[in-house]
């Protein structure tokens, strides 16, 4: 019985992660929701907040951010096996059509039947990182409060997108201050409570 299941999970992860690197079009932002689907809705592998923290520190991380999702999760599951096997499912579908499609390119990179499909297919991408951000805002609303939540929003979008620092460093300070978040907070209402 416990092969039956060991066997039925490594099924699941190969299968989750083909599907994820087949229907990602778009790279690491559209893969995103996606092994989220499977790895918190569907197969209930993790929480949806332990997910938010690898999604965190993966993107602290140099390189494709789908493929550290995809070896975290197979690690997860079956050690460095799962690892491996995790991340080989979900970058052979594309390298495999991209050797398949190489002499094409040319043609179809003009054809505007191709332009029609990647027009068509920008605006789900977009939705399904809209719902994502949503999502995620709201859970560090509810986390952090509402006006310490709407401080480090306003913080992160000065730091990324007025003052062009690295998301890495943004991500190591939300860390760090994340460390000592509950100890801080502890104190401030112990000061309040004095207070009154």
């Amino acid at each position: 019985m416990t092969e039956a299941v060991s066997s039925g999970v490594w099924r699941q992860l190969c299968w989750a992660m083909v599907k994820t690197g087949i229907l990602g079009y778009g790279g690491g932002p559209s893969v995103i929701p996606l092994i989220r689907h499977e790895a918190v809705a569907r197969h209930q592998w993790m929480s949806d907040e332990e997910f938010g923290e690898i999604l965190a520190f993966a993107n602290a991380l140099p390189g494709p951010i789908a493929t550290k999702i995809a070896a975290y999760l197979g690690y997860r599951l079956k050690g460095t096996g799962g690892a491996t096997v995790a991340v080989l499912a979900h970058i052979m579908p594309s390298a495999v059509a991209m050797i398949a499609l190489l002499s094409a390119v040319n043609f179809l990179s003009s054809s505007p039947i191709v332009q029609g499909m990647i027009g068509a297919v920008i605006p789900v991408i977009a939705v399904m990182l809209g719902m994502m951000a949503y999502e995620f805002g709201e859970r560090a609303l509810r986390g952090s409060g509402k006006v310490l939540g709407v401080i480090f929003f306003a913080c992160a979008f000065i730091l990324l997108q007025l003052l062009d620092v690295h998301p890495a460093l943004v991500i190591m300070v939300f860390l760090l201050y994340g460390a000592f978040h509950f100890k801080l907070r502890a104190r401030l209402e112990a000061r309040q409570e004095q207070k009154r």
